[in-house]
């Protein structure tokens, strides 16, 4: 016969044995009072040693208590601290041992659940990659809302990644064995849109030589992928609202009504709000679209990814190929217009012109605010002066300071045998980001 358990919260259980003690203390004070008082005894020293006792055995249900919660956390912690990639994280702090301040145990658990959410999203989204706070953030929500039905917008400036976010909506559903349909709103001629998406019948129009099937029919029970939506023709939008309610259309120049079963995905660039006030934008299929959003962060917002972004890049050169120390403090200080795809191009490119290492001068003159192999057409230093090219060697040597001291200024001072303050108006004067390469020291 199997025996039921009962679990109950530690939020019962705590606040329940110390209620327990106080009112068995209260009974026995009364007891104890009565009793005395009925002899016309003073009971004052009683009661000292009933709270002598009381205190006692309230001390030591409290450090039972929170030797049973502790303990496995100790024990977790001192074990995470033998990994590399949590002792970098914590070698900083002056606490010698785990017990002495509660903070450290806060800093090791948050770098053990970062380093996990790392791995999580290594691992669910191999193809995209990110492993910074916002982006796991987005991938938290694709798995919420993956399985569903529900019609997801996606919308992020050009080059974030929008395309890459649908396919991994669309692998993680419960339709990925059924086919998934891309089309690209403003790559196909206006009047071709409609042909594209609901298929004409022979004879619709000149050249519809014989009937055709539309991506609608071919996403049958599965996906559909439409980007830059905010480029669909306002005739266009209407008849895709009427999809996404009755889940039937006709043909171009048919009359028979064919209802799918379709679930979609929409992406775009654009400010699709502004357009509806502006009368470009049918509002009703704004809000039908616009039933789970994810909202991409541009790449100037997420950094710290650059580095591993840069890395995938790489991989596919044909030469093994490092990038300095000051290189990638220019692609970190760059705001990124053009985001993840100029960077790729960036990168690409730099690949080409480095022999081992990629340089600053490898970059284009908008990135340096300066010139660069790609504006002289050569290799060299082109027109700097001596000032500009001594401006760059201290750049990159405050840079390294910094990285090999873990981030901590007045160490990298020490290191270049100048006093901090003088260390801190060279890092304002070049624009040189601690904080960012702190992080990266963290990774």
């Amino acid at each position: 016969m199997n025996k039921k358990r009962v679990h109950l919260s530690l939020y019962i259980i705590i606040p329940s044995i110390f209620t327990g003690i106080e009112i068995i203390a209260i009974i026995v004070t009364y007891q104890l009072t009565s009793y005395y008082l009925k002899r016309d005894i003073e009971p004052l020293l009683e009661m000292i040693w009933l709270g002598i006792a009381t205190s006692m055995l309230t001390f030591f249900c409290n450090f039972m208590i929170l030797r049973m919660i502790m303990n496995p956390i100790y024990k977790f912690v001192k074990t995470a601290e033998k990994y590399p990639i949590i002792t970098q994280a914590t070698m900083n702090s002056d606490v010698t041992t785990v017990t002495e301040n509660i903070d450290h145990v806060q800093r090791v658990l948050d770098q053990v659940t970062t380093v996990l959410g790392k791995m999580e999203a290594s691992e669910l989204f191999p193809e995209i990659i990110g492993q910074s706070r916002t982006m796991r953030g987005i991938f938290g929500q694709i798995i919420k809302v993956a399985p569903t039905d529900a019609t997801v917008l996606i919308m992020g400036e050009s080059g974030t990644g929008k395309e890459l976010i649908a396919t991994s909506l669309y692998e993680h559903s419960l339709r990925n064995s059924k086919p998934f349909i891309k089309i690209n709103c403003v790559a196909i001629p206006e009047g071709l849109l409609e042909s594209e998406l609901f298929g004409h019948e022979k004879g619709a129009f000149t050249g519809a030589v014989a009937q055709k099937k539309g991506k609608f029919e071919m996403a049958d029970g599965g996906t559909i992928f439409l980007d830059e939506i905010g480029d669909m023709p306002q005739a266009t939008q209407a008849k895709l609202l009427r999809v996404l309610q009755e889940k039937e259309f006709e043909r171009v120049g048919g009359a028979q009504q064919i209802r799918v079963d379709v679930r979609f995905i929409t992406a775009t660039n654009k400010n699709l709000p502004e357009m509806i006030k502006a009368g470009e934008f049918r509002e009703d299929l704004y809000y039908r679209l616009n039933v789970f959003a994810l909202t991409l962060p541009p790449l100037r917002e997420r950094r710290e990814d650059i580095p591993f972004l840069i890395d995938h890049f790489l991989e596919k050169s044909k030469n093994e190929l490092a990038i300095s120390s000051r290189a990638m403090q220019v692609l970190l200080g760059y705001n990124w217009p053009g985001n993840i795809r100029e960077l790729k191009n960036v990168t690409e490119r730099a690949a080409v012109f480095a022999e081992k290492t990629i340089e600053p001068s490898h970059f284009p003159a908008a990135l340096t605010g300066g010139t660069s192999i790609w504006s002289e057409g050569k290799g060299g230093d082109g027109d700097r002066t001596l000032d500009e090219r001594l401006e760059e060697i201290e750049r990159g040597m405050i840079i390294e300071a910094i990285n090999r001291a873990g981030g901590v200024q007045a160490r990298a001072a020490q290191m270049l045998c100048i006093n901090p303050r003088s260390l801190w108006h060279r890092i304002k004067k070049y624009g040189i980001d601690v904080s960012t390469l702190k992080k990266l020291q963290n990774m």
